[in-house]
């Protein structure tokens, strides 16, 4: 995938996590990077339990970039907290 499909895939996850998470965003910038990692923790997720990884910017990885992007927000939000 280019760079500019992984921060539009980062946007979109980003964006998708932070309304399950708490709601409401965490601000663009930071949306946008929690999502872009949160698609890197979802595609490496998918992949050790058999599943695809993210493959381009479609329904599927848009689906398992924002099941990463809660993981990752769940776990800023715990460390933030602490």
């Amino acid at each position: 995938m280019s760079f500019l499909a992984w921060i539009v895939l980062g946007l979109i996850a980003g964006f998708l996590g932070s309304k399950i998470v708490n709601k409401r965003g965490e601000g663009l910038l930071l949306d946008i990077g929690l999502g872009i990692v949160g698609a890197i923790v979802g595609g490496w997720l998918a992949g050790f339990l058999g599943l695809g990884g993210v493959t381009g910017l479609n329904l599927y990885s848009v689906l398992i970039a924002t099941c990463g992007a809660v993981v990752v927000l769940w776990l800023y939000h715990a460390v933030r907290r602490a």
